[in-house]
């Protein structure tokens, strides 16, 4: 009996060391089967949320490249400009259209022909003997006993004489105008009625800016002893300090004009 107790005791005690054995290394096998499992898997809050250190921001579609230009075609039309500077181009170009008076006036056309003329070409001075007129002298026109008081002014090219009650009419096919010449600046001056056939309608520049037409008519008229003939353009001259206007283009014929003194024809001073 002792020896069986024993030996029961000692079986008992060794079932004791074995299960107390296994009990104690089974929470480390656990342990570790946890552990592994969560090297294996990432936690959760990774998943999720990335943390903000390693956090990229998305890509940026990339940006549309813009083709390149084409080469302007010879052929092809300029663009229109914009608006406004269509307005400009059209404010720039208005005066062009409005300026017709001061490219239609005959005598400013007239003085720039002249002057490039007399640029291009050196006239020579003359050693004959001319006669010198005062810028004031008394005119007769045609066979008219009427003394008119006469402007000789180098700064117009045309002559130009007082006219009223102008009228055109037609002779022999051809256009004349009838008028009559005055002094306005007398109250009793002798009114002379004439005719003359009409050479050309001239634009006037008038001294407020506007171009007005204007008769012109060829006249025979005598200075000083001087007999010459030239186109005289009808005017309204009762505003002016003569009545009759001698131009350069009829000056340059007669003779020179001294601007200091005035009835200088009758003296006959030559030089």
């Amino acid at each position: 009996m002792t020896f069986d107790r024993k030996a029961h005791t000692s079986f008992l005690l060794a079932l004791c060391l074995l299960v107390g054995g296994r009990l104690a290394a089974a929470p480390e096998v656990a342990a570790a089967e946890v552990a592994e499992k969560a090297a294996e898997a990432p936690p959760k809050g990774k998943e999720e949320a990335p943390a903000k250190g390693n956090e990229q921001a998305p890509a940026k579609a990339p940006a549309k490249s813009t083709p390149p230009a084409k080469p302007a075609d010879p052929k092809s039309k300029p663009l229109d400009p914009p608006a406004a500077a269509k307005g400009e181009a059209a404010a720039a170009e208005m005066p062009a259209k409005e300026a017709p008076a001061a490219e239609d006036d005959a005598e400013a056309a007239a003085e720039r022909d002249e002057a490039d003329a007399g640029t291009a070409v050196a006239r020579p001075v003359s050693s004959d003997p001319v006669q010198v007129f005062g810028w004031r002298e008394w005119v007769k026109i045609g066979e008219l006993q009427l003394k008119l008081a006469a402007k000789l002014d180098t700064g117009a090219l045309t002559s130009s004489i007082h006219a009223e009650e102008k009228e055109l009419f037609e002779r022999d096919g051809k256009k004349w105008v009838r008028f009559i010449v005055t002094d306005p600046s007398e109250k009793n001056s002798p009114r002379n009625r004439i005719e003359a056939p009409l050479v050309r309608i001239a634009l006037i520049k008038e001294p407020g800016g506007k171009s007005e037409p204007r008769e012109v008519v060829r006249l025979n008229f005598t200075i000083g002893e001087r007999k010459l003939r030239a186109d005289f353009t009808l005017n309204n001259r009762s505003n002016m300090l003569s009545p009759v206007l001698i131009g350069r283009t009829t000056i340059k014929e007669i003779g020179w004009v001294d601007p200091s003194r005035a009835y200088l024809a009758d003296q006959k001073i030559m030089r």
